[in-house]
């Protein structure tokens, strides 16, 4: 017969052995240890972006694929940080991916800057916006030429400046 110490003490290895895990496998995205020229605070973050983009560009979280209408947009123009509006990707280097996130094989130049991220059980190369930190996605080497990459977008990190005709 089992005592509720029992249980408990299960309870407790349990939860000892999850939280190892989750270290270990880095489940949790890493923090940015850079300091970045744009710095706010989670509460002035929330005042200027939607719930959607601060989960997004701050707790590096992603949005459903296919749910952004910049994934079909074929416009010419640029595509800035949602955060701080610097100027990331060209519409020159975006393709579609077929993943249903806005893709690009190359950002422009001093936009972002990577990071490793090693959440749910795996290693990929996060991708972040130069000047104020904001998650922005991943990169992987599944893209076309003449890179080979594949900037995989969230759209909701995003904002699009059309081309000024002229």
């Amino acid at each position: 017969m089992y005592s509720r110490r029992d249980f408990s003490r299960l309870g407790i290895a349990l939860a000892g052995g999850f939280a190892t895990l989750k270290a270990a496998s880095g489940f949790a995205a890493e923090a940015h240890a850079e300091t970045f020229e744009i710095t706010k605070s989670d509460d002035e973050w929330k005042k200027e972006l939607t719930p959607e983009q601060f989960d997004v560009l701050r707790k590096q979280g992603t949005e459903r694929a296919g749910t952004s209408p910049l994934d079909q947009n074929d416009a010419a123009g640029t595509y800035l940080c949602a955060g701080c509006t610097l100027a990331l990707f060209s519409s020159d280097t975006k393709f579609h991916s077929g993943t249903g996130w806005p893709s690009f094989w190359k950002p422009l130049d001093n936009a972002v800057a990577t990071t490793v991220d090693k959440s749910y059980f795996m290693t990929r190369t996060e991708v972040h916006c130069r000047r104020c930190g904001g998650h922005l996605g991943h990169v992987f080497d599944d893209g076309p030429k003449p890179t080979g990459l594949r900037y995989c977008m969230n759209g909701v990190a995003l904002k699009f400046e059309p081309k000024v005709a002229g």
